[in-house]
């Protein structure tokens, strides 16, 4: 039997829901558990509500992404949890791929390449992710990046309850944290160099709103996590 997968959508006041709702209903694997996790919106609601029953609506107050993420995953049921941000969407086979990829090699974590889209949902460039030639330049890069794209992650029950859930008290690197705290703990991270999922570039996104607070947490989020990570990695060069 194919293994359930929970598709987790955060959703605050976002006029795109319905589309990032759809892709999910949309997916040609079968087994798929969709929870919309309304982080206290006041507006668009009735645009993520209209799909009930064929989705699971949980209300809460206005706490930020990590806790509409948590939220949602609390509930979930699936062996496997993906995100999708309410103004992404996921390409049709996107579960169906990434399921069978990581069945068939144990994985407890993937993420894949992705496409930006603009508001109008027209693809401004394809294969945007960063590639990397090796596993040590793809540690190398969280020193002074994000190289995860988290609405194409894809990760098991197992790896969350091994490592916990998102850290609430980081607004915008909750994300980031998360992916240290799996790599360290010794969490293998595969890669699917196939664009999965549409990423959203528009005026009103967290990213362009907040651009300066997130570059400032991201460096302090790295800062946290060097040593320990410069540690892994001469682990890493010496086996």
């Amino acid at each position: 039997m194919q293994p359930l997968v929970t598709v987790v959508i955060p959703f605050y006041n976002d006029p795109y829901v319905d589309q990032a709702i759809n892709s999910a209903l949309l997916q040609t694997y079968a087994q798929v558990e969709i929870i919309v996790v309304d982080d206290g919106s006041v507006r668009y609601a009735d645009r993520a509500t209209r799909y009930q029953p064929r989705i699971y609506y949980l209300s809460k107050a206005n706490g930020g992404t990590a806790t509409a993420l948590n939220h949602g995953i609390k509930y979930a049921t699936g062996k496997y949890i993906a995100w999708l941000s309410s103004d992404d969407f996921f390409y049709p086979d996107k579960i169906k791929q990434q399921v069978q990829y990581m069945e068939e090699r144990g994985a407890h974590i993937s993420f894949t390449n992705f496409d930006y889209i603009n508001a109008f949902n027209g693809v401004t460039k394809h294969r945007a992710a960063t590639t990397f030639h090796n596993v040590i330049e793809f540690y190398e890069s969280f020193f002074h990046s994000n190289p995860i794209n988290g609405c194409t992650v894809m990760m098991s029950r197992r790896l969350l309850d091994v490592v916990g859930c998102f850290d609430e008290a980081l607004p915008f690197t909750h994300d980031l944290d998360l992916w240290y705290r799996a790599m360290l703990t010794g969490f293998e991270f595969h890669y699917i160099d196939t664009s999965l999922t549409a990423y959203r570039w528009h005026d009103a996104m967290g990213t362009m709103r907040h651009r300066e607070a997130i570059i400032q947490e991201v460096a302090a989020t790295n800062s946290r996590y060097h040593g320990r990570l410069a540690a892994f990695i001469k682990q890493l060069n010496i086996r």
